[in-house]
């Protein structure tokens, strides 16, 4: 590929509507997000219809205001998993501009896209992700442990069998009447509680990488129903730290089976700041490096679409293999390994 490979990416997977373009799988020239929460708020979480329709109506600006006046070599879009209203948005137009521009066009796994972001530092790529590693994507849609031998060769530890761990934190947050979404609220309130006030389960599961979270949300809302003068911040403090200990120590144990040196952690709920702390603090006593996507990358967004598209059409060439166009949506898509 030449020096200035220029990549347009679009994610329309959920309730953020963007499109970035990425030059020479260096540089983030734009990065434009259109988000959705004020759409979602009074539902307290994402309404499908609606989300489709706010993509439809969003992403020719958004694709505008990235592009620009700048020409481009290859579209890429985020093909799954996800809504499939917003994920049809995301084709059709991935499809249309890129026969207007007469360039390839591929679609791209969107949870590959939340681990690669890692990657980023402000608008560069820096390449920090070390291999073998162990990755935590954690978001509001998934929460699944991988063991990653480079770009593109994965193996699935295990995943949630019911809510990711984002969407109990919204779910928490109605329960306590908070704002959505729900993951900043509760962590807001628990700066002022104790976080052990109240012992909430520690789903460990043990012989198993798998998550569940479901346990944990019905804990809380049982001791709201017995305790008519809870301490709001007392019962957000004592979730969100069930919460981190149970994925800070599913991680590190996975790190420790695989015998690896590295992990890493992208997606929604990687911003939150107990989460990095306690991560960091864990891993490095472990001998661990603990590589976290910077929080404003942490949600989902065209970038980390355009990086992904790069590193499969970076692979291509150095392989010889075809590079698989991926272009028909899934909304429930797995992830695997290129060759």
């Amino acid at each position: 590929m030449k020096k200035d490979f220029m990549i347009l990416g679009i994610e329309s997977t959920c309730d953020e509507t963007s499109a970035a373009l990425l030059k020479g799988g260096k540089e983030i020239v734009t990065n434009v997000i259109y988000s959705q929460i004020d759409e979602h708020k009074k539902y307290h979480g994402v309404v499908p219809e609606l989300a489709s329709r706010a993509h439809a109506a969003k992403i020719a600006t958004v694709i505008h205001e990235a592009l620009g006046d700048n020409p481009i070599d290859c579209v890429a879009f985020a093909s799954g998993p996800g809504l499939p209203g917003g994920l049809m948005v995301g084709r059709v137009a991935a499809e249309t501009l890129a026969n207007f521009k007469k360039v390839p066009i591929l679609g791209i796994n969107h949870l590959e896209g939340h681990i690669f972001a890692c990657d980023f530092e402000g608008t560069e790529v820096k390449n920090r992700l070390e291999f073998p590693l162990v990755a935590l994507v954690v978001s509001g849609g998934h929460t699944e442990l991988w063991y990653v031998k480079g770009y593109g060769e994965y193996k699935v530890l295990g995943k949630t069998r019911d809510d990711a761990a984002g969407e109990a934190f919204d779910k928490v947050a109605k329960l306590l009447g908070l704002a959505y979404p729900g993951g900043p609220q509760i962590s807001k309130q628990a700066l002022s509680g104790r976080r052990d006030a109240i012992h909430f389960p520690r789903p460990l599961m043990p012989g198993t990488w798998e998550f569940s979270f479901s346990g944990i949300k019905t804990a809380v809302s049982y001791y709201l129903r017995d305790h008519q003068n809870f301490n709001i911040p007392d019962v957000c403090a004592s979730f969100e730290e069930a919460m981190v200990e149970t994925l800070v120590t599913k991680t590190l144990l996975a790190a420790k089976k695989y015998k690896v040196r590295h992990i890493a952690i992208g997606g929604g709920v990687a911003a939150n700041t107990l989460l990095r702390e306690r991560m960091q603090q864990q891993a490095a006593q472990a001998g661990i490096t603990a590589h976290f996507v910077e929080r404003k990358l942490s949600s989902d967004n065209a970038a980390m679409i355009a990086l992904a598209a790069y590193k499969k059409l970076e692979h291509a060439e150095k392989t010889g293999k075809p590079v698989k166009k991926n272009i028909d949506i899934n909304p429930n898509m797995k992830v695997r390994s290129w060759d």
